[in-house]
């Protein structure tokens, strides 16, 4: 790649400097009595160094007690590892936050480590309420102190939630106090996906209201297994933001 380079020659293009001066060389007669190749400085093009951009694709799960709990589970679980296995090309890095009871815990910290995937997940803990802001609290920090170390890195926010919380972090009902987080990190430009946990037949629109206020989009997919949540972070991650 290349661009104008305003007259600087310490880093040229010289290939795209020689195809940017070649259109002119007719009505550069004179000065090509002296020379094969009249350039001028209008010609000049300099070097622009393209760097592939990583992303932090971090799941956020509900892991509170339902009937799909495992296989809401066994859904990131496939996902993480076949996203990892993607990482090593991809320079990406894949990591999970659980929220159940009445807190939210890391259980895999940003990793593009299969080996070390394959041993935090191997025990997730389940069951209680569904404190849904502490869980997007924790992913909030998470994002931050990443982004403090690897500043290039592109965030990615995968949340499984039905959108509904019910326990509180602060003095705050669990709902409002949840969309305020979700707005904290649509403020902060975190990129967000959720995917809805609910059942159709009982969908109040909880997930949706959280994805508004998140800024991102709301996927109910048919079946949640392991391929199509892959699939649906890959494609998010595809018509993302390009990256030079």
């Amino acid at each position: 790649m290349s661009r104008y380079a305003h007259g600087k020659t310490d880093d040229l293009a010289f290939d795209a400097t020689l195809r940017a001066a070649a259109p002119y060389q007719k009505r550069r007669k004179e000065q090509r009595r002296k020379t094969a190749l009249a350039i001028e400085l209008c010609d000049l093009q300099e070097k622009v160094c393209m760097r592939k951009t990583s992303n932090l694709i971090l799941f956020v799960v509900d892991a509170s007690w339902s009937m799909a709990v495992a296989e809401r589970m066994s859904a990131t679980k496939g996902a993480i590892l076949s996203l990892l296995t993607d990482a090593y090309q991809r320079r990406d890095r894949v990591g999970l936050v659980v929220f159940q009871k009445d807190r939210a815990l890391t259980v895999l910290p940003p990793t593009n480590s299969i080996q070390l995937a394959q041993r935090s997940l191997a025990d997730i803990p389940v069951g209680g309420k569904t404190p849904l802001s502490a869980g997007l609290s924790l992913a909030l920090e998470l994002i931050q102190q990443d982004k403090l170390i690897h500043p290039d890195t592109l965030p990615l926010m995968i949340l499984l939630t039905d959108g509904a919380g019910n326990v509180s972090i602060g003095d705050l009902p669990p709902q409002d106090e949840a969309h305020l987080v979700a707005d904290k990190l649509c403020r902060a430009e975190i990129r967000s996906v959720v995917v809805n946990m609910e059942h159709a037949a009982f969908d109040q629109g909880l997930a949706n209201t959280l994805a508004d206020r998140l800024g991102g989009p709301c996927y109910t997919l048919h079946e949640l297994k392991a391929e199509h949540l892959y699939r649906a972070v890959r494609s998010e991650l595809e018509s993302g933001p390009s990256t030079t």
